[in-house]
């Protein structure tokens, strides 16, 4: 990132030896999650939940939401929540080509053929739908990608669905095959899904499932596997000191969560990791037929960008001021290792943040420390970014405990507003 003059940096000199920042893990690990995230889509879905995020926002007629981009999931989610404008950014350009395929699918295909691609996941003449109708309204950049990339939706091969592809797939179809060939559960995880009421599902989970998925959280805590789900060493780090039992635990915890107190009839996250595919009556909320004209008359408000966050909101225009913040979980993989970028990303969000603006974040750890460090310009002075947030955490407490992913520490909702 480009560096600004306006972001201020210094921590104040008590704050060295009570913040310790979390070890970014050995060499290694960091030189293959680098490997794996510069050259690969992650996401292929958004892995946080927006039924969360429209609670905590409350996006309306009057609002600029920024997302992060990830899968674009979410991105279409609030503009059918009612948010005048939607920014999606991200730094990977294969995450802007997915949103910028989504789009394109919803302009010019039927629901049917929509859903087939990205419902199903699963599409036999999907390198015909691409050549014949969608790549003409995508970017150069995205076509570039989409060329050489769209068999990913023909069905073919042991990865044989969207929701298997990209570096999370691949995690979610091998830990698919180890729970389906060597632990033998794979009718329990369709009984599961299928379960009539939530004593039923638990029954299912805690008699036949409970112990396999315990051992598949230790199999995807290992740093391989944190790594294709998208987690980097600093994140990484950041579990195992704050949250009790680490990455294991945390990920244990979910499943108690998703399987064992909240209903999974519809839970589509895991329904598509499961399955490979989301039902009609199971799916997020773009791939439903009733919402299907209706988000094609809203796509014109959605912007695309490959860039930083900091770099995006720098290049807004001043009546181009943001209302809603969704980061997801990115200032764990900065929070650390480059204190720098995040004052100067929060410098940014200060500077473009309309009047009573909402900032929503995810953390893998239970809290946020690398926050406390940091400071911003604001009216003319100088300030702790903590003072300027003013939180929300019952709130974001009780959110959080309806997470259908569950695969996050904390989620934190607080407004930026004016020292008290």
């Amino acid at each position: 990132m480009a560096s600004s003059s306006s972001a201020v940096v210094t921590p104040a000199p008590g704050n060295r030896r009570a913040l310790p920042g979390p070890r970014a893990g050995t060499a290694l690990t960091g030189r293959m999650f680098s490997a794996l995230h510069d050259r690969n889509l992650v996401y292929n879905a958004s892995w946080e939940d927006p039924a969360l995020d429209r609670a905590a926002l409350r996006p309306g007629p009057d609002d600029h939401v920024l997302v992060i981009t990830s899968g674009g999931c979410n991105a279409l989610d609030y503009l059918l929540a009612g948010a005048g404008r939607v920014t999606a950014v991200d730094v990977n350009p294969r995450q802007t080509a997915l949103l910028e395929l989504k789009a394109a699918g919803i302009r010019r295909l039927s629901h049917g053929e929509f859903f087939t691609l990205f419902g199903t996941g699963r599409a036999p003449g999907a390198r015909e739908m691409y050549r014949d109708v969608l790549r003409a309204d995508l970017s150069p950049p995205s076509r570039r990608f989409w060329d050489g990339y769209i068999e990913a939706f023909t069905g073919r091969g042991w990865r044989n669905s969207f929701y298997y592809r990209g570096t999370s797939g691949l995690l979610a179809k091998g830990l698919m095959l180890y729970l389906r060939r060597f632990q033998g559960v794979g009718p329990d995880l369709e009984a599961l899904l299928d379960a009539p009421t939530l004593d039923r599902q638990r029954e299912i989970y805690e008699s036949r499932l409970r112990e396999p998925l315990r051992a598949v959280s230790r199999l995807a805590a290992q740093p391989l596997a944190l790594s294709l789900g998208g987690v980097p060493p600093q994140q990484r780090r950041e579990i195992a000191e704050e949250y009790p039992g680490g990455p294991a635990r945390l990920i244990h915890d979910g499943f108690e969560a998703i399987f064992g107190r909240l209903p999974v009839a519809d839970n589509y996250f895991w329904r598509a990791y499961i399955t490979g595919s989301y039902t009609p009556s199971c799916c997020p909320e773009y791939l439903r037929a009733g919402n299907f004209g209706r988000l094609r008359e809203l796509l014109p408000r959605l912007r695309m960008r490959t860039s930083t966050v900091t770099s995006c909101l720098r290049s807004l225009e001043p009546v181009e001021r943001v209302s809603k913040f969704v980061l997801l979980d990115h200032m764990d993989w900065m929070g650390w290792s480059d204190q720098a970028a995040l004052a100067e990303e929060w410098q940014a969000i200060v500077d473009a943040a309309g009047p009573g603006a909402r900032v929503i974040y995810r953390s893998a750890g239970l809290r946020t420390r690398y926050l406390e460090p940091v400071r911003v310009r604001h009216e003319g002075r100088v300030r702790r970014l903590t003072e300027l947030l003013e939180r929300h955490p019952r709130l974001a407490a009780r959110l959080h405990a309806q997470d259908r992913v569950h695969t996050y520490g904390s989620f934190h909702i607080a407004d930026l507003a004016a020292a008290r």
